[in-house]
């Protein structure tokens, strides 16, 4: 697995990989497509930004043996004192693998410093994976929370990982 920082060029792949990301998550949080067929994408048009940088993850494709995107992440708060993993999606052929493992340690040694990680707490896979990436990532020196969901208080609290 190749992990760079996304291109320029590169933007339009994540844009398409972001769709099924958001149709991976529409079960927890209850997400339709918009009107025009796409999912909400408004955190996406924010990168790339200040403070803010994505990552592509690829792989040989076993078909035709060229670059394939397998994975993405976009991280925030390059600019304070706490970098947020905003987004991070691994695609399902890639899954339980390592891949997304190997990808989110890869991400997060990046960018030494305090973490925040957040997952639905309607998605016990998400929160099993990301407590095996904190423990491997940072020992001990996390910690797991609630966290209402702004403006949405009929949804469970997400769940929180920060480091110390």
């Amino acid at each position: 697995m190749i992990v760079r920082p996304v291109a320029a060029d590169q933007w339009p792949i994540v844009a398409w990989l972001w769709q099924d990301f958001r149709h991976d998550l529409a079960p927890v949080v209850m997400g339709f497509p918009y009107a025009d067929g796409r999912y909400r994408h408004t955190q996406l048009d924010g990168y790339p930004g200040p403070g803010k940088v994505g990552y592509l993850a690829t792989e040989p494709h076993p078909n035709t043996s060229e670059d394939a995107p397998v994975a993405f992440a976009l991280v925030d708060g390059l600019d304070t004192d706490e970098r947020e993993l905003a987004a991070f999606f691994v695609v399902p052929a890639s899954r339980r693998v390592g891949t997304g493992r190997d990808f989110a340690a890869e991400v997060l040694a990046l960018h030494p410093g305090r973490w925040r990680i957040a997952f639905q707490h309607d998605n016990p896979s998400a929160g099993a994976f990301w407590r095996v990436v904190a423990a491997d990532a940072f020992g001990e020196a996390w910690t797991e929370e609630r966290v209402p969901v702004p403006d949405r208080p009929d949804v469970p609290d997400d769940h929180w990982i920060r480091t110390a």
